[in-house]
């Protein structure tokens, strides 16, 4: 097999262990599964299961419908995709996959391994991915995930949306993609429109997470009861209050040392920080603001109970471009150049974080430093002097959900904006990530809205074409230019990796002149853990690493 043409480094590194031919390889919802009507969480008897802080997921746990952290930190529990992704280097590697093989990077030959099953006890076949990917892609079922698809061949055929979304009174000619044929019940070939050598690294992302025939059968039973094939299995939902998954013992993977996870969902994280303290809670992904306050948590808890660590993403603000009043570039740019990040990071975090200076994560093989130039630096009298000149009228409205520690550092950026434009911001708070979402996908979105990235898997490309191209899965601002268009499609079909990131950058130095979402911090976070918790290892994802975590 010949080498192939890759985006980044760090899929170069790796396709090796991928190719077997080569070697071995951001609306709270009351149906994620079923109520407990009393309203008391759900509880198992184990001392092993740990407790964990979450965002509640915005839809039922359907993989391809899925696109929030925290929906996708609780599928990561349930499910296994083809590829999985290093705890600590975020690497891919093969999973479920014994071997996915190309020549071209268009035409994939993928052989899975024996004995994987899901957790009702039907085999995990090739068809359980074909038929999953097909349900997704397919526009009738308003699969907030279907994009990810748009690179196999026969896509347009199963999805004629608009781009915005919106499914047409015609239904598309197809229901399945021609660039999926299943060979055998563990072999599959998947044909590319054209060559895309992200395509293998992609595989890990929830969207591709195989379905079983009892989806097929009953969508509404498996919304009640999810149906995975991951670690661990699904037991209940308990809207407000926590998801409770228990370890399953017929899992073909490297199984956990936990019994299960209690996922919590706290209305602010100042409690759940105060339940880690009195070890009420196991584990705590991001520590709030309050935390950082003159370096209280590191009298509040030991080196064994804390770490920093970086993880693949930005925090941001972003606008609706369906709302006329945002549609002047100008506007968004007095806006980014109204923001003091040095200060804001000073005064919200005590110095721990980095200003961002573009759309792509340092530690992502790709990224350029200062991509942004000036628009992402403090430039108060050139912000007001551009501003003045669009005519805006109003107050400036920024909005947040604030059950992630949003509210403190949206207030700063709003006072920032406020001093440096001479006009009024106020802030909004949302109670819940589900309900910011919720404006978000219906489009009804009317203020400059809280906007995150974390990485799906570690590609230059998962910072733009989601969030930036035309009918992008993530793209909710609805942000539309041909020229960033044709560039990532270009960097898509590159025949070198050089090339490719090239184009990409070109493609991420247009975004940020256009400043559609305007990049304030790179990510980083101190995670926290209760005193019965070792070998805690937080990802480059911002989860646990729920395969080497042990309780005592």
């Amino acid at each position: 097999m010949r080498s192939l043409s890759l985006r980044t480094a760090a899929v170069f590194a790796v396709l090796a262990a991928l190719l077997g031919a080569c070697g071995k390889t951001d609306t709270t919802t009351s149906t994620a599964g079923p109520v407990n009507t009393a309203g008391t969480v759900s509880t198992a008897s184990s001392d092993a299961i740990i407790s964990y802080n979450e965002t509640e997921p915005e839809n039922p746990l359907i993989p391809g419908n899925t696109t929030e952290v925290g929906g996708i930190g609780v599928l990561g529990a349930l499910f296994k995709g083809l590829v999985e992704y290093d705890a600590k280097t975020a690497a891919p590697r093969n999973s479920v996959a014994a071997s996915i093989q190309t020549n071209d990077a268009k035409v994939y030959t993928i052989k899975l391994k024996s004995g994987w099953t899901f957790h009702d006890g039907t085999p995990v076949t090739a068809r359980s991915f074909v038929d999953s990917w097909n349900y997704t892609a397919y526009s009738p079922n308003e699969m907030q995930g279907a994009n990810y698809f748009s690179h196999i061949e026969g896509f347009g055929q199963v999805n004629n949306a608009t781009a915005d979304g919106k499914q047409p009174a015609t239904l598309p000619p197809a229901k399945e993609m021609s660039g999926l044929k299943v060979v055998d019940d563990r072999t599959f070939v998947v044909t590319l429109s054209a060559p895309f050598s992200t395509f293998a690294t992609q595989l890990g992302y929830a969207a591709f997470f195989p379905l079983p025939a009892s989806f097929f059968a009953d969508r509404k039973a498996f919304e009640a009861h999810p149906v995975g094939n991951g670690p661990f299995q699904f037991v209940s939902y308990t809207k407000g209050k926590n998801i409770l998954v228990q370890r399953y013992d017929n899992f073909a993977g490297e199984k956990p040392h936990i019994d299960g996870i209690d996922f919590r969902f706290y209305p602010n994280l100042d409690d759940a920080y105060a339940d880690v303290l009195a070890n009420k809670l196991d584990y705590l992904s991001f520590t709030p603001w309050s935390s950082t306050v003159n370096n209280k948590i590191k009298t509040d808890l030991p080196d064994t109970r804390r770490v920093a660590y970086k993880y693949l993403g930005y925090q941001a603000i972003a606008f609706p471009l369906y709302d006329k009043r945002f549609v002047d570039p100008n506007l968004r740019r007095a806006i980014s150049m109204a923001i003091d990040r040095v200060d804001l990071i000073k005064k919200v975090f005590n110095g721990a974080r980095t200003p961002a200076d573009g759309l792509v994560a340092p530690n992502v093989q790709g990224h350029v430093d200062n991509q942004c130039g000036e628009l992402c630096t403090y430039q108060p009298e050139k912000a007001r002097q551009l501003f003045d000149a669009t005519g805006f009228q109003g107050p400036i409205v920024l909005t947040s959900n604030v059950d992630s520690a949003n509210q403190q550092w949206m207030e700063v950026t709003c006072a920032s904006i406020q001093k440096a434009l001479g006009r009024e911001c106020t802030f909004v708070s949302v109670p819940t990530l589900g309900a910011l979402r919720k404006k978000l996908n219906d489009h009804t979105m009317d203020a400059i809205y809280r906007s995150a990235w974390v990485a799906d898997y570690p590609s230059i490309e998962n910072f733009l074409n989601p969030l930036f191209k035309t009918g992008g899965s993530s793209n909710v601002g609805q942000y539309s230019n041909q020229a960033v268009d044709a560039l990532l499609t270009r960097a898509d079909e590159a025949p070198s990796e050089q090339e490719g990131e090239q184009l990409y950058q070109q493609a991420e130095r247009l975004v940020l002149q256009d400043m559609p979402t305007i990049p304030i911090w790179f990510q980083s976070a101190t995670a926290a853990w209760s005193s019965r918790l070792h070998n805690v290892v937080p990802t480059q994802f911002r989860e646990l690493d729920l395969t080497s975590v042990t309780v005592s």
